[in-house]
């Protein structure tokens, strides 16, 4: 028989420190604002500190969900695992590439803004 708490073992402990995003990571956290219930249980797992809550003013809702602020995301996958483990499923890791091309944005590995860069189209010839 299991103990009643076997399926916490997956989730990390919170940090003990935040830091700082060091370069450009390999994976991207991104939440599915229509999935997210807005209980914010991932929030105090982010080695970075790089979740909140949605501004009140986009959602006429009581509870706003989170989002990820992408251009501090180190892509360590914390959040999603302590999403899936412990309320819903509303977290996705995205590969980089797949990340940049999808949301035409362009990581860099800046600590100061701006952290990204709007992808161009390739002037034709």
């Amino acid at each position: 028989m299991t103990a009643p708490y076997d399926h916490y073992k997956t989730i990390p402990n919170p940090p003990a420190k935040f830091t700082q995003k060091k370069k450009k990571p390999k994976m991207v956290a991104v939440v599915d604002e229509d999935n997210c219930t807005g209980c914010q249980a991932c929030v105090p797992f982010c080695p970075v500190d790089c979740i909140r809550p949605v501004p009140p003013e986009k959602y006429a809702i009581p509870i706003a969900p989170v989002q990820i602020r992408f251009n501090e995301c180190i892509g360590c996958s914390v959040c999603a695992r302590v999403c899936s483990q412990l309320t819903w499923d509303a977290i996705e890791m995205l590969p980089t590439a797949e990340f940049e091309a999808k949301y035409n944005i362009e990581l860099t590995d800046a600590l100061t803004p701006p952290y990204g860069r709007l992808k161009t189209a390739a002037s034709p010839l």
